[in-house]
């Protein structure tokens, strides 16, 4: 972590009302007001320090300090250490920080447009993403953040969600009966964990891995990249490749922190940005497979699924959000890039 140490507690004391001031206090001296009069953007990730998305947000920082001589930069918070990312994105609607980077999922309830990449099996592949992402839906899905105090900056993806698990490996729908799975707070992820039998709870990722050592949850659903760095291959050693879900990662400003920057700044950093999702991807690409190799050494056994039998199961939540006419609309646009 770079700068002054800032606790969740000096962020979390107050109630989220009141939330703004506090914090900014809490951070003056180490990111908001800095000696000679520079300026550091305040960032968080729950994500360790060499994930992708908090390695693209780094070169964010790197970058506003050379294009503007050190006058811009950025103070990057990670591993969770302000907290949740529930948290995290009122903490950005009241500017108490400034940037975040958050899971789609977990934006799904507030953002509807976000639902649109968190249906199962909208995306084929990491490739079919990434040119549905490119050809404009990401800038349709970010449009959606302006009307609640924040400013969608970019779209990160994340890969193929799968299931993990400690008691066995799953093939068919059936074989997640009764087990308690950890997902986000996201009505589309608890819907489809019901209908494939399995029994979700909703939990943050920080807490995921205590929970399935104390048997209060049997496993999860994440990528491969996260189930990696978090660790939860040590607790849970089946992983099945049901790839049930692509949803993307979110970098979000703060309205307010960006409409104090001044106008040359707003658009340095928007560009910034936007150019971080190829650094990304570059990052991505090259520990996905490490991160296989790693936790299958580990003694993790992965196994295919039975996908046609999955998309079956995953089809009436599918047809149900189809009926929004603005949810059916970018799936057609998404599918269209298949």
């Amino acid at each position: 972590m770079e700068g002054a140490m800032v606790t969740r507690r000096g962020f979390l004391k107050t109630g989220m009302g009141a939330l703004a001031a506090p914090a900014l206090a809490a951070c003056s001296a180490g990111s908001k007001g800095v000696a000679g009069g520079s300026q550091l953007l305040t960032a968080t990730d729950v994500h360790v320090a060499d994930y992708p998305t908090v390695t693209a947000v780094k070169w964010i920082g790197e970058q506003l300090r050379r294009e503007t001589g050190g006058r811009l930069g950025l103070n990057q918070f990670h591993s969770g250490q302000l907290g949740r990312e529930s948290e995290a994105i009122d903490m950005a609607r009241f500017g108490a920080i400034d940037i975040t980077r958050v899971y789609s999922g977990a934006l799904n309830n507030a953002f509807p447009l976000t639902r649109a990449l968190c249906l199962p099996y909208v995306f084929d592949s990491v490739a079919h993403m990434r040119r549905a992402l490119d050809g404009g839906i990401a800038d349709a899905v970010l449009q959606g953040f302006e009307s609640r105090e924040l400013v969608g900056l970019a779209v990160y993806d994340s890969g193929a969600r799968s299931f993990y698990n400690t008691k066995h490996p799953i093939v068919e729908p059936k074989d997640l009966h009764g087990l308690k799975l950890r997902v986000a707070s996201s009505d589309i992820f608890l819907q489809l964990m019901r209908l494939f039998g399995a029994n979700p709870t909703p939990m943050s990722l920080g807490d995921t891995f205590s929970g399935m050592e104390t048997h209060m949850i049997d496993g999860a659903e994440n990528n491969m990249r996260s189930f990696h760095s978090s660790r939860h291959f040590e607790a849970a050693h089946y992983w099945s490749e049901s790839q049930h879900s692509y949803a993307p990662d979110i970098l979000l400003m703060s309205r307010r922190s960006l409409d104090a920057l001044s106008p040359s700044d707003r658009r340095l950093v928007i560009e910034l940005a936007r150019q971080s999702v190829q650094v990304m991807r570059t990052a991505w690409d090259a520990s996905e497979d490490k991160a296989r190799e790693a936790v299958l050494a580990s003694g993790v056994k992965s196994n295919a699924v039975d996908m046609p039998a999955f998309r079956a199961a995953a089809a009436p939540l599918l047809r149900d959000y189809l009926q929004q006419a603005d949810i059916a609309a970018l799936h057609r646009r998404i599918r269209d890039f298949a």
